[in-house]
């Protein structure tokens, strides 16, 4: 486990204390971004980018929710909760899962109906199929599969179609990345889907391209939405474009409550400011500004 990781230490021997000493209370609501939950060993990124869970670590986060009190909601619910900004002394949690691996279906599911607990799985459309596919070389839920889930209480949202950087695609294949995935999963599941998460690293800094896809998410019918950007959501941030806290094998009990309880938004701030001067720098060279990748 690397516990050097800067952002690790500044979480729990800078911001974590402080937040304490000045009884600063968590902002808002924590929504968990968790992706494959696998033992499969990520060595080719740094452990702040990874997007595996082993189950046993999965197993502790959920234990630690239950034994101190906190209450598993879903987005909807959360976004009602933070449109009227009121503080509540709740402790409240958002599950969400990308991807939609079939790691699901086998570990974290049950892990899940250990506790009572339930969760919203976002959807590549084009990975998930009658028979088993792959996206990033791990394999993804079944239409059957989803199908079980929904009928035990998981949600299903969209994650597009084919997973792309969707800043740099022209507005056409945009919207049907958008309400092609969400009518799919309406047909294959006969229920509405209002939940949509967007996939890669999200462009914040772009003002005109966060108005056009909230423009869109609207008119195909969307009510909530998570994004990679870091902190716990709260009533300033649109509930198309809510926040989310990452989440991996790395995160070690200690962490994990750090996290949880808002001493990991300080993360945020060089998050920005790396999308902007990545933007910068690309629009000095003369380039177009597309800021893909882990700068966004």
């Amino acid at each position: 486990m690397p516990l050097l990781r800067p952002d690790r230490v500044a979480t729990l021997y800078l911001f974590r204390p402080l937040r304490r000493l000045l009884r600063r209370p968590s902002p808002g609501i924590p929504i968990l971004m968790y992706h494959s939950i696998s033992t499969r060993v990520e060595l080719r990124r740094s452990a702040y980018f990874h997007t595996c869970t082993d189950p046993q670590v999965f197993r502790n986060h959920l234990k630690f929710l239950a034994s101190n009190g906190y209450k598993i909601i879903g987005l909807a619910e959360a976004a009602r909760k933070l449109k009227g900004g009121n503080r509540t002394d709740e402790k409240l949690v958002v599950l969400t899962f990308d991807d939609g691996y079939a790691d699901f279906y086998t570990e974290a599911f049950p892990i899940l109906s250990a506790y009572g607990y339930t969760a919203t799985v976002f959807l590549p459309t084009a990975y998930i199929g009658d028979n088993s596919r792959t996206f990033n070389g791990t394999t993804c839920l079944t239409w059957s599969e989803v199908r079980k889930l929904q009928s035990t209480g998981i949600d299903f949202g969209s994650h597009t179609v084919t997973h792309p950087q969707l800043r740099t695609l022209p507005m056409a294949d945009l919207n049907q990345e958008v309400r092609c995935s969400k009518e799919e999963i309406e047909q294959k599941l006969g229920s509405k889907v209002r939940s949509f998460s967007y996939p890669y690293a999200f462009p914040e800094t772009d003002r005109r391209f966060k108005q056009a896809l909230r423009q869109i998410l609207d008119e195909a019918g969307y009510e909530t939405g998570v994004s990679t950007v870091i902190g716990t959501a709260d009533h300033r941030t649109s509930p198309l474009f809510m926040r989310r806290l990452p989440v991996n094998s790395c995160d070690d009990p200690r962490f994990f409550e750090a996290k949880i309880s808002g001493a990991y938004d300080w993360l945020h701030g060089p998050q920005r400011f790396t999308k902007m001067l990545e933007c910068w720098r690309n629009t000095a060279e003369g380039r177009r500004a597309t800021c893909i990748g882990s700068a966004c």
